[in-house]
């Protein structure tokens, strides 16, 4: 059976050459229909690649000049994030370490690569990071060894280092500025304050015990919610930072662990969620009670692992699934 969004002519696929692990979209004015894709590959090697989508010929275009190796399969990805294109054109990944990458019209070179442990040449693997258009000259890591660092990216300086959880930490996300909050192993939600380093605040805890938060992305456009995933969960947990402990809505349509949210840019009453059932629900959360509906979904052929809402054109929605990146108008 097809879904509603299938029937429409919204959906566009690009098949890369190998399994998609990670993806981001430009914010740059003058390249707002780039995406970036890393690859999922067991060995050391993996690749990232620079997508075109053109929206008037529903075309993808690449160019094999944009491909560049990536040490391992890099665990997110994201672009410089303002749309100025006075900005340096950079893309930043992580993996073993957080590096930055310089884009220019014919090749992508290396900029920076970020080591928290001069004295050693191993690294804890960097689980996920977030990069403000509030706060660019920022990053924010978090990593297998419990700690959360905030880096100086123009200075190319560790600014901030600390033990953020009891166990790994699997997710960051800023939700202002000098604010951000990170989800762990632990299965809790803390929001820490870079004003006063010493305390952060536990604001939910997973009620299955022993179970780990892997999601988290603040809401950046109405920043009073966030929405976090566990392990093994068909459930997406929607907080409001103001009601602390008790979920303002749980979001339980999906038949299998969801892999992926993303919330609507600049309206913040959207979420999209995807999982192992092979489905992309769409939520309106501000009108939520109980049971909720989603408003729309859309299945694919195969679980999908990874989505990101476009931050610059509010009505495209990238998915991936095995080596597909799709591309749905909603």
């Amino acid at each position: 059976m097809q879904s509603p969004a299938e029937k429409k002519p919204g959906v566009f696929s690009y098949v890369a050459q190998w399994p998609i692990s990670s993806l981001a979209w430009s914010v740059r004015c003058d390249r707002k229909s780039r995406l970036a894709v890393g690859s999922f590959l067991e060995d050391y090697s993996n690749k990232v690649e620079l997508v075109n989508f053109n929206a008037e010929t529903s075309d993808f275009s690449t160019d094999s000049r944009l491909i560049f190796d990536h040490p391992y399969a890099p665990t997110n990805l994201m672009f410089f994030p303002a749309e100025e294109t006075l900005n340096p054109d950079l893309l930043a990944t992580s993996g073993d370490y957080l590096r930055l990458w310089e884009i220019h019209d014919d090749h992508i070179e290396l900029k920076s690569l970020f080591n928290s442990n001069k004295s050693s040449e191993f690294n804890s693997a960097i689980t996920s990071f977030d990069w403000a258009d509030f706060d660019t000259g920022r990053v924010a890591t978090c990593s297998v060894d419990t700690t959360c660092i905030i880096w100086d990216i123009e200075r190319e300086i560790l600014d901030t280092q600390m033990v953020a959880h009891d166990k790994e930490v699997y997710d960051i996300s800023w939700g202002g500025f000098n604010v951000f909050a990170s989800v762990s192993g632990d299965g809790s939600v803390r929001v820490f304050d870079l004003r006063d380093k010493e305390r952060s605040t536990i604001i939910y805890e997973n009620p299955v015990q022993d179970c780990p938060l892997l999601r988290l992305e603040w809401n950046r456009a109405d920043p009073r919610f966030m929405a976090t995933v566990g392990m093994d969960s068909n459930k997406v947990v929607v907080l409001d930072i103001r009601f602390p402990t008790n979920p303002v809505m749980e979001l339980s349509k999906h038949k299998g662990s969801v892999n992926g949210i993303s919330w609507a840019p600049n309206i913040g009453r959207q979420l999209c969620s995807v999982g192992d059932d092979s489905s992309a629900l769409i939520w309106d959360v501000v009108n939520g009670g109980g049971d909720v509906e989603p408003q729309m979904w859309y299945g694919s052929m195969a679980e999908i692992n990874v989505v990101r809402w476009s931050p610059v054109e509010l009505d495209w929605i990238a998915i991936a699934f095995l080596n597909k990146l799709q591309l749905l108008k909603v």
